[in-house]
């Protein structure tokens, strides 16, 4: 047969015009990016992004919980009408997932938060902005258009009501109060890597630098030249400590102090949309709710605080079930278009994924970060195709199609 009239699908594939640049080109999963990532960071950079707590035992259960869950496809559906659009409060995306609220993004990639920000929005999504951002939240909003705040709230009113006043100030009307760190989590293997914050300068980290050399020039280095050090600059209402610093201890900010008396209060002073992020009980669902909270996200922080905690996966239904007027969201191990889906099956209205979307940021810039949602975007638009459904919440009638292997 002529080459010319082959209908073959990789001689067709070859004769495609790609969109995609050709240094993303090898990038087809988003588990790629992570292997690049790891070249190019240093250790205990990449360590801080991809590490959990004590023996990653919640880390490696989140992953593992969507394994668990089989698939059961229909087939001969006319699917040619699918849709990915999402409503989530009172706003339509065109794909079910935005990008998780993550510590530190502008260490690890130039320009990390507005760069997720502008990725995010590019693809029609959101970034979450954090707290732990070495970038002003103004910045983000200005420059990313991000509209949501991830905050770790100090236990002290008197702190509370300067830091919201700022962040709505900003610009922001989606505050994510984040509830499971009241201590940080025992992240053992940032002191194995030389991690620190503030950072305080070792031989290990001297090391590691000269032999991450696009990494310290490129982005820690072009950071520093163009803006100066970087400091914490969201944790409250004023800039806290550089990321250097030889005596400087990262305040916890009476984090052990906050109870559901202090949302109570919150909710009176914000005006915006109210969000409670690391619910894994049912009864904190309810407890948000009664309180006048808009929505939750189920996590355990991408299995970073509390070592052996239940994989949000794994109790989604049952939270779901609590609150079944209210906006519920998902994060924590979301990796494929499947897990997109098995999500919303089990009662997610909404998803967030954190680490891939770093990572491409890391070693692509803005464009990697598109490119991250292009994939998924695909992924979740032929998974949907493959079980016979023309949008993701048809994953609900279809939740007794899922077989546990």
């Amino acid at each position: 047969m002529n080459d010319t009239t082959s209908t073959d699908p990789v001689s067709i594939s070859r004769r495609k015009p790609s969109r995609v640049p050709r240094r993303l080109r090898g990038h087809l999963s988003l588990d790629d990016f992570e292997r690049s990532a790891r070249r190019l960071l240093p250790k205990s950079i990449f360590g801080y992004v991809s590490g959990g707590v004590e023996t990653d035992a919640s880390l490696r259960a989140n992953r593992a919980a969507f394994g668990h869950i089989g698939l059961q496809p229909r087939i001969l559906q006319d699917v040619s009408q699918r849709s990915l659009e999402t409503r989530l409060f009172d706003q339509s995306y065109p794909v079910p997932f935005g990008v998780a609220p993550m510590g530190f993004s502008a260490l690890a990639a130039f320009d990390g938060d507005v760069v997720l920000a502008r990725g995010a929005a590019s693809a029609g999504s959101f970034a979450i902005c954090s707290a732990a951002s070495l970038t002003p939240l103004e910045r983000v909003a200005r420059e990313g258009g991000s509209r949501w705040f991830q905050a770790y709230i100090p236990g002290n009113m008197a702190r509370i009501e300067p830091l919201l006043k700022r962040v709505s100030a900003a610009g922001f009307d989606h505050l994510v109060v984040t509830g499971d760190v009241p201590v940080a989590g025992n992240r053992e293997n940032n002191a194995r890597n030389g991690f620190d914050a503030p950072f305080r300068i070792t031989p290990q980290l001297v090391w590691q630098g000269i032999t991450h050399p696009r990494w310290t020039l490129g982005t820690l280095g072009r950071e520093i030249a163009m803006r100066g050090m970087p400091h914490f600059e969201n944790m409250e209402a004023i800039q806290g400590p550089p990321l250097f610093s030889r005596d400087l201890v990262r305040s916890t900010i009476e984090r052990d102090r906050l109870c559901w008396e202090d949302i109570r209060r919150i909710r009176d002073l914000w005006s915006g949309r109210l969000i409670v992020k690391g619910v894994l009980h049912p009864d904190d669902a309810r407890m948000a709710r009664t309180l006048g909270c808009d929505g939750v996200i189920v996590s355990n922080h991408g299995g970073r605080q509390l070592d052996t905690a239940v994989s949000p996966l794994q109790v989604l239904p049952s939270i779901r079930e609590a609150v079944p007027e209210m906006p519920v969201m998902f994060d924590s191990g979301i990796r494929r278009g499947t897990d997109v889906l098995k999500a919303i099956m089990l009662g997610a209205d909404f998803v967030f994924v954190g680490r891939p979307f770093l990572y491409a940021a890391a070693t692509h810039g803005e464009d990697g970060v598109r490119h991250v949602a292009a994939l998924l975007r695909e992924e979740v638009d032929r998974d949907m195709a493959l079980l016979g459904i023309t949008a993701p919440l048809q994953m609900r009638e279809a939740a007794e199609l899922s077989l546990p292997r």
